[in-house]
């Protein structure tokens, strides 16, 4: 196994790049959900009925969900610092280009490119982390990563909302999506180097089948795609939820909206930190990945119920309720691929892993769209993706095995499983 510095100055050397990785993942998703934020006003201006909504929201995930898998192999035959930034440039230009549309169909192209330019972050994210850092503070890392996701909605919703009740959604997305271009010379000034890992240069790692053959990676796929079906429900339906179902104005949307991504974000950085701590004291990395990979699940579930069935006095309770559970559960997402895969697969398992999860972009927004359309309510949306959520609980607990990095021997094929490493 490629050997990577312990010291705890690697952690710190790797701040202002983390930081970076974080803004990035952070802009991603204010550029993912921009639409969602924009469903009330969009929805009367352009004649859109829920279905079609459905349908835009799903279009964004067609590509991303496509092309994902080709990112996870380009950041492990390129230089990933790169790749990035090319996918950045991408997305943004995406954004900006929404604010001019004048029809279904531009807004509908716009989604597919979208999703095409961010399908890049997470790859490339999870290759530069299985790099740069060792097992005891990639949950930390993680955390900020996820963090920086969480918060993106919080964003979106909060500022981008406020903006648009004030001056309309096609201003909001032009000029999101012209200051995002911002962050491409602060990457390329403070990316990380990329260097191998010593013993790293004649590795070609694991081939496609390779990574199948894995139990592990069907076990993390079924829990990443359950996670991301509540995430991408709530990402996509909670403004129409809270000003449909709840009654809210524009401004109250956002700020409750911003509020429970707020929570959702401090509980991700939280339990990222508080798992690196427990590993660093000894405690199994196995049990303590897994403890916070079904406890978030569950509270995840229990509050998605208590939203469902709550009175208009106490669903915003259940709903912060519902944000600590997305937070717990989504600290170790990437952290489960980085660690199995190592850095010479990071890119490959997490582009696999990532892909097939985000089927459930595809489905969730649509199943919801279908349900409340069918129904007029969103009770037995919310239902389902509890139930949707606990089937995840079981993959990360029950399908995944025991942590280890796999040591894949040149021909790419799983030699044997060694030891994480430690801080000793």
């Amino acid at each position: 196994m490629a050997h990577i510095s312990t010291d705890s100055r690697t952690l710190r050397g790797f701040v202002p790049a983390l930081l970076l990785l974080s803004l990035a993942i952070l802009i991603n998703y204010v550029d993912r959900g921009n639409l969602s934020t924009a469903a009330p006003l969009l929805k009367d201006e352009l004649h859109i009925s829920a279905s079609q909504l459905g349908v835009l929201f799903s279009a964004f995930f067609v590509t991303y969900t496509t092309f994902i898998f080709v990112s996870g192999w380009l950041v492990d035959r390129f230089d990933v610092n790169w790749v990035l930034a090319a996918g950045f440039a991408i997305w943004s230009v995406a954004t900006a280009a929404t604010g001019v549309v004048r029809g279904f169909a531009m807004l509908f192209a716009m989604r597919l490119l979208l999703g095409m330019g961010e399908s890049v972050a997470f790859p490339a994210v999870s290759k530069i982390l299985a790099y740069r850092l060792p097992e005891e503070y990639r949950g930390f890392a993680n955390g900020v990563i996820v963090a920086g996701m969480k918060a993106g909605p919080a964003v979106g919703t909060f500022g981008a909302g406020l903006l648009m009740a004030k001056y309309g959604w096609r201003g909001v997305f032009i000029g999101i999506g012209l200051a995002s271009l911002m962050w491409l010379p602060a990457w390329m000034k403070w990316k990380p180097a990329n260097e191998r890992p010593a013993g790293g240069a004649k590795s070609s790692g694991p081939q496609v089948m390779d990574i199948l053959q894995h139990r592990s990676f069907w076990g993390a796929t079924l829990g990443h795609f359950c996670g991301n079906y509540a995430l991408y429900f709530m990402v996509t339906w909670l403004p129409l939820y809270l000003v449909r179902e709840r009654g809210l104005s524009m401004q109250a949307m956002a700020k409750t909206a911003g509020a429970y991504y707020l929570v959702d974000a401090a509980a991700c950085l939280a339990t990222g930190w508080l798992t690196d701590f427990f590993i660093r004291h000894g405690h199994s990395v196995t049990l303590v990945r897994k403890s916070a990979m079904t406890i978030g699940p569950v509270i995840l579930a229990i509050g998605l119920m208590g939203c469902a069935l709550a009175g208009s006095q106490s669903y915003l309770a259940w709903l912060m309720i519902l944000g600590v559970g997305m937070g717990i559960g989504g600290a170790g997402i990437f952290a489960f691929s980085q660690t199995l895969a190592g850095p010479f697969a990071a890119g490959r398992w997490s582009g696999l892993q990532n892909g097939t999860a985000n089927v459930a972009g595809i489905v969730s927004p649509a199943v919801a769209g279908l349900v409340v359309d069918w129904t007029g309510h969103f009770t037995m949306a919310l239902v389902i993706t509890a139930i949707v959520t606990l089937i995840g609980a079981a993959g990360w607990t029950l399908v995944v095995g025991e942590l280890k990095e796999i040591a894949w021997n040149p021909a790419g094929v799983a030699a044997h499983e060694v030891p994480l490493p430690t801080n000793t």
